[in-house]
């Protein structure tokens, strides 16, 4: 039986090695995700898009202990890190992410490559502003 509170994130046994995974992968999928955009596949780019913001959300939280064990938890780890960088752009860039997330599951006749392109574009910001509270005393 799987305990709900550890499903999405595997235990690491070192803090610094958690945080540089979920940062590398973080950055992986957001190249992929521009990969699948290059080819046509918007669902698959908008997932990757949301993925490299989880993912980087997952390393902020790892680095300062804070909770991040499902989805949901990714508006309050976006809102702590928000706090401590003072930075409230923060706010939209946390949007951008879910509404790529959301755009995962729309019908492809409502899905613009242009809109998913920018979108990844925020992405990118939001993963080079969060990438700092990642590197704490840790590593």
């Amino acid at each position: 039986m799987i305990d709900d509170d550890m499903a999405p994130m595997e235990p690491f046994d070192d803090g610094a090695e958690s945080v540089a995974d979920y940062r590398d992968q973080s950055r992986e999928f957001l190249a992929r995700g521009h990969g699948y955009l290059g080819n046509g596949d918007l669902h698959q780019a908008t997932e990757k898009g949301w993925g490299a913001a989880d993912w980087m959300a997952k390393a902020v939280a790892e680095s300062h202990g804070w909770k991040y064990t499902r989805h949901s938890e990714f508006h309050n780890v976006m809102r702590q890190a928000r706090q401590l960088s003072g930075d409230v752009r923060l706010v939209d860039l946390e949007n951008t992410a879910s509404k790529l997330h959301e755009f995962y599951y729309t019908r492809n006749m409502f899905l613009h490559h242009e809109d998913i392109r920018l979108r990844l574009e925020r992405v990118t910001l939001l993963l080079d502003m969060l990438q700092p509270l990642t590197e704490s005393s840790q590593e």
